[in-house]
């Protein structure tokens, strides 16, 4: 295995460390119910994606409309 025939400064060690932070998800608000969705992702308070039902939800009152081409969760 390689080992490094000098050793690194503290600079240049913390230089390649510094895009290790966290970065934050971009929340936008859904067009259908204006409930705080992270982007790229389908609501899961009314199912829409891009202006259309990606998944339905299911209420507690049970009454759900069903699709043919959607899934349930």
């Amino acid at each position: 295995m390689a080992n490094p025939k000098r050793r690194h400064s503290r600079s240049r060690r913390d230089k390649r460390r510094a895009n290790w932070k966290l970065k934050e998800k971009a929340f936008l608000n859904c067009t259908q119910c204006g409930s705080l969705v992270i982007s790229h992702r389908a609501c899961n308070k009314c199912g829409f994606y891009n202006g259309e039902i990606a998944m339905i939800i299911k209420s507690k009152d049970k009454k759900v409309s069903t699709s043919s081409s959607v899934q349930e969760v």
